[in-house]
């Protein structure tokens, strides 16, 4: 296992993905401010909902995020140019992490991605070549890195696909009902929008969908199935991009197959110039316990934290505890009617909350049918009743709907949220029980 993890291989794969990486991150930056993206979610709202625990995050919305997200997409200019690769990597991944954290009303799997990797690539040799970083100073240049470097990001692309591919193997998936939910507004699409509409073709997508997620690593990895393999991730990830527009991942998915070619194969393409190497005997570097302990600690978080729903009680499509963080991409939509009703606990005053009061169009939407945002909300009644000197006590009425479903009760409309406590790794009592 030393020898394999710890020879040195050609690093062109690893280069150009700090590029391509560095390139597409400034382009999501850059694009959440043209597009009204931060307008919508970080400045307009007179309350974001943070990651719970996260809260003191919030202090940092309003007007100041369009500079925040200016600095991160110059920063990709810097790491795609390889200079002060270092702190730019660094500062980038605190940034993007201060982002994903402070609001979550949008959330998305692939944000979560986009800071796994940029983490990664803080402990990675990424500028050793290419940049300004070695054009300034020599000493840094190499054109070969430990092997273990591309592994760990082959492993981590292991287990988000196939997470992804297992977490459709459930009912609405399988009977294509959520597929053909999922098509409904894309019928005014030109060209492809009726198509989209036919039973055949969300049967081809759900089938599709697990398969690809489950094989393209493997696919990728073995030599006489590399090239269709590559051919089919193209399809797959531009079919992704036009027809559900979700920014950057797309292209970012494809600049990860670099990392499954051969580097004199990328060489030739984008640097012009192919290498010959003598063989070279692995040499193992000094802090090998530390790369173990390390990396093996966080592989094991990240199969983990997939896993945790199965150990909380009740399905994670009804309750979303366990949901984020675990790769269940596009497989359910929720739509939910809620009311909040407070009562002060002194003059016992009864009070109907109307959401447009505090909420965007789209957080409302969160609020009526997600557990967290739900109680997020009540805690923030509280707070505000606190600052007024009062004590109130939160109830509330409402039913979700899963995947075009009935609707269901959802919230025990007798609990007082106001006192509840979160729990990240437990069921709530107060989501009642479903029908799955």
């Amino acid at each position: 296992m030393n020898a394999f993890l710890f020879q040195k291989i050609d690093n062109a794969g690893l280069i150009l993905f700090r590029i391509f990486f560095g390139i597409l991150i400034s382009l999501e930056c850059y694009g959440a401010l043209l597009t009204g993206w931060v307008k919508r979610n970080l400045v307009d709202p007179k309350f974001t909902f943070t990651f719970i625990g996260f809260e003191w995050l919030s202090v940092f919305t309003g007007s100041g995020m369009y500079a925040y997200f200016f600095c991160m997409g110059t920063l990709g200019i810097l790491i795609a140019l390889g200079y002060k690769y270092r702190v730019a990597i660094f500062a980038f991944t605190l940034l993007w992490a201060g982002a994903y954290l402070m609001q979550k009303t949008a959330y998305n799997n692939h944000y979560y991605l986009l800071l796994l990797i940029a983490s990664i690539l803080c402990f990675f040799p990424a500028n050793a070549a290419y940049s300004l970083d070695a054009k300034y100073n020599p000493k840094l240049r190499s054109n070969t890195m430990y092997a273990y470097f591309k592994w760990i990001i082959v492993l981590q692309l292991c287990i988000v696909y196939t997470f992804a591919s297992v977490a459709k193997l459930y009912a609405d998936w399988l009977d294509y009902g959520f597929i053909k939910i999922l098509m409904q507004d894309k019928a005014g699409y030109p060209l492809i929008g009726g198509l989209l509409q036919e039973p055949w073709v969300h049967q081809l997508i759900a089938i599709f969908g697990i398969v690809f997620d489950f094989l393209i690593i493997p696919a990728l990895l073995w030599k006489p199935t590399r090239k269709i393999a590559f051919l089919i991730a193209i399809f797959f990830h531009l079919f992704n991009s036009i027809v559900f527009q979700i920014g950057i991942f797309p292209y970012l998915a494809l600049a990860f197959t670099v990392f499954f070619f051969e580097p004199q194969t990328l060489r030739k393409i984008f640097f012009k110039k192919a290498l010959n190497y003598p063989t070279i005997n692995p040499k193992e570097p000094k802090l090998k316990k530390v790369i173990y302990t390390l990396w093996t600690v966080y592989f094991l978080f990240q199969i983990g934290l997939p896993l945790r729903h199965h150990f909380i009680k009740d399905a994670v499509v009804w309750t979303e505890e366990g949901h984020r963080l675990s790769w269940r991409m596009m497989l359910r939509t929720r739509g939910g009617t809620i009311n909040f009703t407070t009562i002060n606990k002194t003059t016992k005053e009864k009070k109907q909350i109307n959401l447009a009061d505090y909420l965007t169009n789209k957080q409302q939407r969160k609020v009526s049918s997600y557990p967290d945002f739900i109680w997020q909300f009540a805690q923030h009644l509280k707070q505000e009743a606190l600052a007024k000197n009062e004590e109130i006590s939160v109830f509330v009425r409402s039913s979700v709907s899963i995947n075009g479903k009935a609707f269901a009760p959802f919230i025990d409309p007798t609990v007082d949220l106001a006192k509840e406590e979160w729990h990240h790794f437990k069921h709530h009592s107060w989501i009642l029980p479903s029908g799955y």
